[in-house]
């Protein structure tokens, strides 16, 4: 009787043995180890590359003892002459960022800014991934980016899903770029296509899945940003951002949301332990790479090649003051008023960039206050029309030529001696293209295209001028309340 129970048992065990095992094979445990992984993160970059030698130097140290992940949250162009105006517009940024070793990047509204010839060799140069879920390329010949990518490290598999935002015109689906340059394309409100994705870490199998975010920190009701992204369509282990040049570094529905400034002036730094397919612990921090000493002297050297372009340093003016952008928004109407030799001149806030520093202006820095080699068109308009598109369109806008008040919900137009214009009185405007393609609407059919950008019309201006570049104080902006 021993022996034929201990025989029980031996099969008993046998075969729960046998079912352990095939139930193993169909339904594998997960890895309960901890894993370390960090992920640095840059967004808003527009053609600053000078700091760049100094991340290769972190990422390398970085690699060397951890597995590491490289990513850039859009904007990438724009912004710095020596990028924006190589003969390859956008080369040296994308073959620094090859040399560093990025792994991905969504695209931002600026990555369309060079049109779709230059992007499609932008990212036929790259040797890192493209992500950006709500864009289809169409027939233009530029590379069709993936909606989502899982990239495999030693130990982890994290998959990144791209958006970018689409804010660019009232009465159209476009990112934040001159419309003209998009012509070809193809893009999606993100709100209307997150929720396709809602499934992916599951489909991929992946260990985090990661929102790559060209959208903005805040949104509202009607534009989806980072904020409402993590509150709305809570899918994703994380959210890096950009577009909005912040520095953020909160959790919003349990998300953490990330964000690393703009012009590269820093580094984010994200350092992860995952342990089941979840984010056990987390630290952000941002590295001050203005502070930071150490940098890769091959790299570096490379940069310094790119930065040598002589003609950016040639001396065309001279500013007696620091200019903030809401001065520089009255000198550049000024001289590009008389630059095209018209009664008025409108500007776009956001295309001002920069300020203009006291001393000596060289062409880069005209360069850098105007880098989206904009067109020139000249108008003949009616105050009428004039009012309506200041009415109309939603913007403010710097001015010159004219004295603009707001009467109730009409707008006053006065000539420079205070005399009141009537509504037939037709003026000569003259505006970078980017604002007539925006507000289209506003704006007669055909206008006088002009040979030279916004940008070269004002050094233009400049090297012939003798007066200095002076602005206390800038009282012209108008925006309808």
């Amino acid at each position: 009787m021993k022996n034929k129970i201990i025989l029980f048992l031996f099969i008993v065990i046998i075969a729960f043995t046998r079912c352990s095992s095939d139930n193993n094979k169909t339904n594998p445990q997960l890895d309960h180890n901890p894993k370390n992984l960090t992920i640095f993160c840059v967004n808003d970059v527009h053609g600053q590359i000078d700091n760049f030698a100094k991340v290769k130097y972190i990422v390398d140290e970085e690699k060397a003892k951890n597995d590491v992940i490289v990513v850039s949250a859009g904007d990438l162009f724009s912004g710095n002459p020596v990028v924006d105006n190589h003969p390859e517009k956008g080369f040296p940024m994308i073959d620094i960022m090859n040399r560093i070793g990025f792994d991905i990047a969504a695209l931002g509204n600026h990555e369309f800014d060079y049109g779709t010839t230059n992007l499609k060799n932008r990212m036929n140069q790259s040797h890192f991934d493209w992500v950006c879920a709500n864009v289809d390329m169409q027939n233009s010949g530029v590379p069709q980016p993936f909606e989502y990518k899982s990239i495999q490290t030693s130990q982890l598999k994290i998959c990144f899903l791209g958006l970018i935002e689409t804010n660019g015109k009232e009465d159209d689906v476009i990112p934040s770029t001159h419309p003209w340059r998009v012509q070809e394309l193809q893009f999606e409100r993100p709100e209307d296509v997150v929720s396709l994705y809602a499934n992916v870490k599951a489909e991929e199998n992946a260990d985090l899945y990661i929102c790559l975010s060209h959208l903005g920190f805040n949104g509202n009701d009607h534009v989806l940003g980072d904020s409402q992204l993590a509150n709305k369509f809570p899918y994703f282990d994380m959210i890096i951002g950009g577009h909005s040049h912040d520095k953020i570094n909160t959790v919003i529905n349990n998300i953490p949301i990330f964000q690393s400034g703009s012009y590269l002036k820093y580094l984010g730094k994200i350092e992860l332990v995952v342990k089941d397919k979840k984010i056990e612990s987390i630290n952000f921090n941002l590295i001050d790479l203005n502070k930071y000493s150490h940098f890769d002297a091959e790299l570096k050297s490379v940069i310094e090649t790119y930065n040598d372009q002589p003609y950016l340093t040639e001396v065309i003016g001279y500013s007696n003051r620091n200019h903030n952008s809401s001065q520089v928004g009255c000198f550049y109407t000024d001289a590009l008023r008389s630059g095209l030799n018209v009664d008025v001149c409108f500007q776009n806030t956001g295309g001002i960039r920069s300020g203009l520093n006291e001393g000596d202006i060289t062409k880069r820095e005209i360069y850098e206050i105007s880098p989206f080699n904009n067109g020139t068109v000249i108008y003949e308009m009616s105050v009428f029309d004039i009012k309506k598109f200041l009415r109309g369109s939603g913007s403010g806008f710097y001015y010159s030529g004219i004295k603009i008040k707001q009467d109730d919900q009409d707008v006053e137009i006065r000539d420079l001696q205070g005399k009141i214009l009537s509504n037939d009185t037709v003026l000569s405007v003259g505006i970078n293209d980017y604002i007539a393609a925006v507000h289209d609407t506003y704006f007669p059919q055909t206008g006088q295209i002009q040979d030279k950008t916004d940008a070269e019309t004002i050094i233009s201006f400049l090297e012939n001028s003798t007066k200095a570049v002076d602005y206390p104080i800038c009282d012209r902006y108008f925006r309808m309340q």
